[in-house]
């Protein structure tokens, strides 16, 4: 662990390309306490992995705060959570945030996003051999309305397939999901491809859609940074440092492929050397070196989510109703762009 943090203060005080801007002028003598609200019951073994590792690594501390995470399942939760005011920030789907905004409120915005894709792959026992095969089988999700359960439907329809045609159930996070698909309890289920490649036992299942192919069905940001507006008023320093960390631990992640697989062993022990290094080359050109939240990339996503049968609406509502792109434009103001400081 030392080795690793001091590393990472080591490119950053050498003013390295990859952590160029480190060290915000102004920071608080006292770290600022700031509670980040996750999907995940550990560190998963994706891009999305990055707001974890930068408490770890360090990289919110040396801009002044004091991350918390609060661990709940599921986007529905950690959205009612942030409404609630049990955080301050909260890693959602785009499309939940869509939801709200369409149906007239707009008290949160999303402010960055944690990575390209969520790397997910569907998954099927090896009676499943192919999509259409899936027409009267069972389809584990983790709850209605969850990301795993949004996405997947989109891309099933973009193949053909109407999810009716599926017998659906919940089963809950993701090791609960492959768990009941080793078992034969369902028969296929959407997960990550960390997930996926770091199952210690494949015998008896198959891969029926890979990352490439669900991501060229869905191709969306799909989990954003969420805040309130009021935090984004009264707290705006705070957000801008949790931005600046995630963006200058992207970079530093993006200029060496190992360096994810080291925090990664850190992390999570239970997990396989070679499964995190196999990864790790899997993701090498997905980080968000500039935030990965641009106003085009954005709005695409946004027509593409609310294509949805599930809206009320087809039209997505106005981005200003949603979104807030002055955080990331401020922290790229200050570091330059990835091409700027020679980052990949």
């Amino acid at each position: 662990m030392r080795r690793i943090v001091g590393a990472v203060l080591g490119a950053l005080g050498c003013g390295a390309a990859a952590c160029a801007g480190a060290g915000s002028a102004g920071a608080e003598p006292a770290l600022a306490p700031f509670t980040i609200i996750v999907t995940e019951s550990q560190t998963p073994p994706v891009p999305n992995s990055i707001l974890e590792l930068a408490g770890q690594l360090g990289f919110y501390k040396r801009e002044g705060l004091d991350v918390t995470l609060k661990r709940v399942a599921g986007t529905p939760l950690a959205v009612a959570a942030l409404l609630s005011g049990e955080g301050d920030m909260a890693n959602v789907s785009l499309q939940a945030v869509l939801k709200l905004a369409g149906r007239g409120n707009t008290s949160l915005r999303a402010v960055s996003s944690p990575d390209r894709s969520l790397s997910y792959v569907v998954v099927a026992r090896d009676r499943v051999r192919s999509l259409t095969e899936l027409r009267g089988k069972v389809f584990g999700i983790g709850q209605v309305g969850t990301l795993d359960n949004s996405l997947t439907w989109l891309v099933l329809r973009r193949h053909g397939l109407d999810p009716g045609a599926l017998r659906t159930v919940s089963v809950g996070r993701p090791q609960a999901r492959l768990a009941a698909l080793a078992a034969g309890k369902i028969d296929a289920t959407t997960i990550s491809l960390g997930s996926w490649t770091t199952l210690a036992d494949k015998s008896g299942l198959r891969l029926l859609i890979s990352k490439e192919d669900f991501f060229h069905s869905a191709p969306v940001t799909a989990k954003v940074n969420v805040v309130s507006v009021r935090t984004l008023t009264e707290r705006r320093t705070a957000v801008e440092k949790v931005i600046m960390a995630l963006i200058k631990l992207a970079r530093w992640l993006a200029a060496d492929r190992q360096r994810w697989a080291d925090a990664m062993a850190l992390a999570r022990p239970d997990l396989r050397r070679a499964d995190l290094e196999q990864l790790a080359a899997a993701y090498g050109h997905e980080w968000c070196v500039d935030g990965c939240f641009d106003v085009e990339t954005l709005e695409n996503s946004a027509r593409i989510l609310m294509t949805d049968p599930e809206h009320e609406r087809k039209e997505p509502p106005a981005t200003v109703q949603w979104a807030d792109f002055s955080i990331v434009n401020s922290v790229l103001h200050k570091l330059g762009t990835a091409h700027q400081v020679g980052s990949p």
